[in-house]
C-alpha cells in the first residue's frame, strides 16, 4: 500500500480524537486532504430589518452617524457607524446604489421577504415569492455536505407574507422555517445519529410513503382548484422525500465533534450580546466542520416586536424598531447609528474569526473561501432603495476587497431619501437611478461555482465587483 493511501486525512483524524475542531491547522494532513477533497466555497447572508441612519448633510449628526462612508472607491472614510470595521478594511466591500426594481415602491415594513429573491412580492394583494440566493447555491452543493443549508433567525419559523421571519425560500417560493434556539441548532448539527435516529428515519419514510399513496388516490376525486392545492402540497411532500433520502445517506456518517467552550446554548435575545455571539459561533462551527456551506441569519422581522427588538438593549437602548422612528428626537440619529454600529461590530467579530482560521482543506484562511454578506432591504426609514450592504471575504474566489463601490447615478452622495422620518417618504418619486441587486447575486453565484447568467429575471454580472 502506498504512503499516499496510508496518510490520514484531517477529517478522519478529527473524527477519532474527540477534540476535533479545537485543533490548529496541521500540515501533516494537508496533502492528503487536498488530494481527496475540494476547498469549500461558503456563502452567508445576515439580514437586519429597519434600515440604517441617513441624516441630511446639513444635520449635525451627518458627520458621525450617517451609515454610508464618504470618499472614493479606495480612499473612503468610515463614519462612527462602521469604524469598528476599520481593522478589516482590506477584507470588506461596501455597496451603494443597489436594490430590487420590483419592490422599490413597497414600504420597508413589507420588503424583507424579497431581499434574497428579488421577486415582485408587492405591498398588498396576491403574494408569490421565488427561490432565494442561498437555496440556489444549496441546490448546487447537493450531497457535498450533511446539511444543504442552515437557516437561522432571531424570531424563528417563517412569519407570514410580507412579514417573513426567514430569508430562505425554496424553488416554489415557499419559506423555509428558520431556527432561533442555539441548542436546537447545535443538536441538528452535532448530536450523533445512532440507532434511534435510524429507526426514527425509517418510520418517517414509511409514513411518508403511506401519505403519498393516499393523497394521490384522493387527488383523482378533487375539483380543479383543490387539485392545484393538492399539487402544491405534494410539492412540499417531495421536498421532504429529498431530505429523507439525503438523511438516509448520511445516517451512518459520524457527526463532527466540536469545541463548545465558546458556546452558551441557553442564550436568548434577552442576553443580546451572548445570543449574538453564540449564533455566530454556531455558523463558524458549521463552516469549520463543513456541515453546510450556505447559511442565512435574519436579525428580526420588519415592523414587528419580538425577540429581535431586544438586541438593541445590548448597547443600552430601547426597542430596535423604535429607534428608526425616533431619529429626529434628541440623539435620535446617534442612537440608531449606535445600534447599527453594534450590528457591524458583531459581524466584524465573526469575519475576524474566519480570517484568523487557516482553511482546513485548502489555501489561505476560511475567510478567503467565504463570501459573507450583511445588509438590509431598506435604507433610511424603511425606503426600499439603496440597500446598505457590506460583503467580506472571498479572496480565493475572485473578490477584490478594500473598496466602497457606488452604482447607478444621481445619488452619489447617498442623500436621496436621507433625513426622512415619516412613512410619506416611501411614496416619493425615485429620482436616482439604481442597478438591480440581482446582478450582484449572479456574480456571487458564478464565483461560488454555479453555472448561471441570470437571477430573478435579470441577466449579467455587476461590473467592477
Amino acid at each position: 500500500m502506498s504512503d499516499k493511501n496510508n496518510k490520514p486525512s484531517r477529517r478522519q483524524f478529527l473524527q477519532g480524537t474527540g477534540i476535533a475542531l479545537s485543533l490548529p491547522w496541521l500540515e501533516t494532513f494537508a496533502s492528503a486532504d487536498k488530494a481527496s477533497e475540494e476547498t469549500p466555497r461558503r456563502f452567508l447572508s445576515v439580514y437586519h430589518p429597519d434600515g440604517v441612519g441617513l441624516p441630511l448633510r446639513n444635520d449635525p449628526a451627518w458627520k458621525d452617524w450617517s451609515w454610508f462612508p464618504r470618499g472614493g472607491e479606495r480612499n473612503f472614510e468610515l463614519t462612527k457607524v462602521l469604524d469598528v470595521l476599520e481593522p478589516l478594511r482590506n477584507d470588506i466591500t461596501i455597496y451603494s446604489g443597489l436594490s430590487h426594481p420590483a419592490v422599490r415602491q413597497v414600504h420597508g415594513h413589507s420588503n424583507a421577504d424579497q431581499y434574497l429573491t428579488g421577486a415582485a412580492t408587492g405591498g398588498h394583494g396576491a403574494y408569490q415569492n421565488s427561490i432565494s440566493l442561498d437555496q440556489v447555491y444549496a441546490n448546487h452543493i447537493g450531497e457535498k455536505t450533511r446539511h444543504a443549508s442552515l437557516v437561522m433567525s432571531t424570531n424563528g419559523g417563517v412569519g407570514g407574507p410580507r412579514g417573513a421571519q426567514t430569508q430562505s425560500f425554496n424553488a416554489e417560493g415557499r419559506p423555509i422555517p428558520a431556527m432561533n434556539r442555539p441548542k436546537q441548532i447545535f443538536d441538528m448539527l452535532f448530536v450523533a445519529s445512532g440507532e434511534k435516529a435510524a429507526a426514527k428515519l425509517a418510520r418517517s419514510k414509511s409514513s411518508l410513503d403511506l401519505l403519498i399513496e393516499h393523497t394521490r388516490s384522493l387527488g383523482r376525486r378533487l375539483s380543479a382548484k383543490d387539485q392545484q392545492t393538492m399539487q402544491e402540497y405534494l410539492d412540499a411532500v417531495r421536498d421532504t422525500e429529498v431530505k429523507l433520502a439525503k438523511a438516509q445517506r448520511w445516517i451512518d456518517t459520524p457527526v463532527p465533534t466540536v469545541d463548545t467552550s465558546n458556546l452558551n446554548l441557553d442564550a436568548d435575545p434577552k442576553e443580546a450580546r451572548m445570543y449574538f455571539q453564540t449564533m455566530y459561533e454556531l455558523i463558524y462551527l458549521s463552516y469549520l466542520s463543513d456541515s453546510t456551506r450556505a447559511v442565512t441569519f435574519q436579525l428580526g422581522r420588519e415592523n414587528g416586536e419580538g425577540p429581535h427588538d431586544l438586541l438593541s438593549k445590548a448597547v443600552g437602548l430601547g426597542g430596535a424598531h423604535g429607534l428608526t422612528h425616533a431619529v429626529k428626537r434628541p440623539d435620535g440619529w446617534k442612537n440608531l447609528g449606535t445600534y447599527n454600529r453594534y450590528q457591524a461590530m458583531e459581524f466584524g467579530r465573526f469575519v475576524q474569526k474566519l480570517k484568523d482560521t487557516k482553511e482546513p482543506n485548502g489555501d489561505g484562511t476560511m475567510l478567503d473561501n467565504t463570501f459573507a454578506m450583511h445588509g438590509s432591504a431598506s435604507s433610511s426609514f424603511h425606503l426600499s432603495r439603496n440597500y446598505p450592504i457590506i460583503s467580506a471575504g472571498g479572496k480565493n474566489i475572485g473578490f477584490d476587497n478594500g473598496r466602497y463601490l457606488k452604482f447607478g447615478s444621481g445619488n452619489e452622495d447617498n442623500q436621496a431619501g436621507a433625513g426622512i422620518d415619516t412613512d410619506a417618504g416611501w411614496r416619493g418619486k425615485l429620482e436616482a437611478e439604481e442597478l438591480p441587486l440581482a446582478k450582484l447575486f449572479v456574480t456571487v453565484l458564478q464565483r461560488l461555482g454555479v453555472e448561471t447568467d441570470a437571477f430573478a429575471g435579470y441577466s449579467g454580472t455587476l461590473e467592477r465587483v
